[in-house]
């Protein structure tokens, strides 16, 4: 399979181990288990973050929002009593527009690397926002403004002045694939595979790392920490996968990809929500959607009714690599 993977030199190779392609996911699974009129529930996280909220799912507080330019002058006042939080934009995508704030004091706000922003910076940054500069197809935008996530130490010397995530790949509310994404210097600290953040595939079963890759090719090690990357063992994995899977009843879409955050107090949180969610997994994982999708579409077929508990017991032994710990 690595050869596969490494060598390929035909779509007929590809197809032979079950990867599926763009064409593929857009029209077997995005236009046939999502709902058109139900894409606004993801596409804004002001809105995801809302029926989250109804449903009991556990998501980063929101400190505020900004969704006129006159309100821009509000922003000091909105985060005067939190020294450090995370600034983005409801309709971004790809970590695009997202500022993070560590510390802040004497008038100046400092980034993970530790450069200094003035408010000026920040209200700057706000107003491109509000343009439409980082979001789907350059709409004007809403501000959203977010307590930290401050993410669990295991993950220390897993990442580069980011938080990292979880990526669940979900149909029918069915977990049939996950990966980390661990945020590099190369990836400026945001978990973004496309601008070289490492992406590590972890087993549906047990919550370990089964590859790793950067830039699409296999890597042992975090380039900025060293850290061995196939040591990685996500903590709560059960809470994890059932955090995820509950997305399915609250959005309403049979296939979508679900970012979570383990946060050392407040455990598994969810991020958010793509109903468009990318390929790159199964490059992490060495290993197609297709015939894991498949899999699940013949279980619903038997009109089975499970809970989100039941369905990531379902997946855990079906799609496991490892046996259980």
């Amino acid at each position: 399979m690595w050869q596969f993977l490494k060598n390929y030199t035909s779509p007929r190779k590809l197809a032979a181990i079950g990867i599926m392609g763009m064409n593929q996911r857009n029209c077997l699974y995005i236009s046939r288990y999502n709902p058109r009129n139900l894409y606004p529930l993801v596409d804004n996280k002001l809105l995801t973050k809302k029926i989250a909220q109804k449903s009991g799912v556990t998501v980063p507080k929101l400190i505020g929002f900004i969704r006129h330019q006159y309100e821009v002058r509000n922003f000091e006042t909105l985060v005067k009593s939190h020294a450090s939080f995370c600034i983005k934009p409801a309709h971004g995508s790809g970590g695009k527009g997202i500022l993070v704030i560590v510390d802040s004091h004497d008038g100046s706000y400092y980034k993970p690397n530790g450069d200094a922003l003035d408010v000026s910076n920040i209200e700057r940054h706000i107003t491109n926002i509000l343009a439409g500069l980082f979001s789907l197809g350059g709409k004007p935008d809403i501000v959203l403004i977010e307590e930290l996530i401050h993410f669990d130490n295991v993950f220390e010397n897993y990442t580069y002045e980011g938080v990292p995530d979880t990526r669940v790949i979900l149909l029918k509310g069915y977990p049939v694939m996950c990966m980390m994404r661990l945020s590099t210097a190369a990836s400026d600290g945001k978990a973004n595979l496309h601008q070289g953040a490492v992406g590590v595939g972890i087993d549906v079963r047990t919550g370990r790392a089964v590859r790793a890759v950067q830039y699409g090719r296999p890597i042992e090690n975090h380039p900025d920490t060293g850290n061995k990357l196939l040591d990685l063992k996500v903590p709560q994995w059960i809470k994890v996968l059932t955090l995820a899977s509950s997305c399915y009843e609250m959005s309403g879409l049979g296939y979508i990809g679900c970012d979570i955050v383990l946060d050392k107090d407040k455990g598994p949180m969810l991020l958010e929500l793509n109903a468009r969610p990318g390929l790159a997994i199964q490059i992490a994982n060495a290993a197609g959607l297709l015939p894991r999708l498949r899999k699940v579409e013949q279980l619903v077929a038997t009109d089975v009714r499970m809970t989100p508990e039941e369905r990531v017991e379902w997946s855990r032994k079906e799609f496991g690599v490892y046996e259980s710990d």
